[in-house]
């Protein structure tokens, strides 16, 4: 019973095979909405308390490099995602990416984010493609998005970085979002046909946007690259909605998923105690 992996530089899919057996998940924990009870540089400590080896967050530019590396090596932990620099996300902008009047802004950013991966150790890095802009059509949105992704894409390759692109809800959290559907999304990345662009699977945003989310996976695991999760209504820990994680775990083991599964959660009451679907099911431990 063995897992085999093509790996990415192969070909523009992730072609992983599962030939009879499982494989153990990989969890990670979301820095930025976990624990939002202390201060973010104090989060690490307490991910790592909980038992995870591993962590994201959506923009760790607020800080030095070399303080959050030696914050993860003091934790013995592994950061395995962050975003590209959204913009002003106070302001309300959530990406640039589709931006024509912001390509220069989007290039900086992405050398910006190349350096603080190689410093932090991060294979891999989302790009938030933005809400559509008033004044310009959709195609010219989507255009801008293809040209920014093939530069991006260009430049990680040349680092050994891997590109996400994510599918965001435009019903509850993010209306205008320009990529609001995985369909949407998975077309994008076909159409483009760059060896190290992947698909965020968001379990939360793809459950709002359309649910079927055992047939979504399986169908579009060779595009995925990295999986998110919280449960619906409310963005909280599973268990709490109408999602049936146990279902969706035990389907991603069978399908031989190797990739990260980070928890993306506002939690309800302390995040230590919301951990319970760690040992719910038949998971390997984080």
């Amino acid at each position: 019973m063995t897992l085999t992996i093509v790996d990415c530089s192969f070909g523009w899919k992730n072609e992983a095979r599962l030939e009879g057996g499982n494989v153990a998940l990989k969890f990670a924990a979301n820095l930025t909405l976990l624990y939002p009870h202390v201060p973010f540089l104090e989060r690490f400590a307490l991910a790592a308390n909980d038992g995870f080896h591993a962590v994201e967050c959506l923009f760790p530019y607020d800080y030095p490099a070399d303080e959050l590396k030696q914050i993860l090596d003091t934790n013995g932990l592994t950061l395995v995602l962050h975003n590209l620099p959204p913009g002003n996300w106070e302001a309300g902008e959530r990406g640039i990416a589709c931006l024509p009047d912001r390509v220069e802004e989007f290039r900086a950013g992405v050398g910006q984010g190349i350096r603080y991966a190689q410093r932090l150790g991060v294979s891999q890095l989302n790009c938030l493609a933005g809400l559509k802009p008033a004044g310009i059509s959709e195609q010219e949105a989507m255009e801008t998005l293809r040209e920014n992704l093939r530069y991006a894409a260009e430049q990680f390759a040349q680092a050994g970085l891997m590109l996400n692109l994510e599918a965001i809800n435009s019903r509850v959290d993010m209306p205008g979002f320009l990529l609001d559907t995985g369909e949407k999304t998975i077309a994008l990345i076909e159409s483009l046909r760059l060896p190290n662009l992947r698909f965020q699977y968001d379990i939360y945003h793809m459950q709002i946007m359309g649910g079927d989310l055992c047939r979504r996976l399986q169908t579009w695991l060779p595009y995925i690259g990295h999986i998110q999760f919280a449960d619906n209504p409310g963005r909280h820990q599973p268990g709490t909605g109408e999602i049936n994680f146990f279902n969706i775990f035990q389907l991603l083991e069978r399908l031989g998923y190797a990739g990260w599964i980070s928890a993306e959660y506002h939690p309800q009451g302390d995040t230590s105690s919301t951990l319970g679907w760690r040992s719910a099911s038949v998971l390997a431990e984080t």
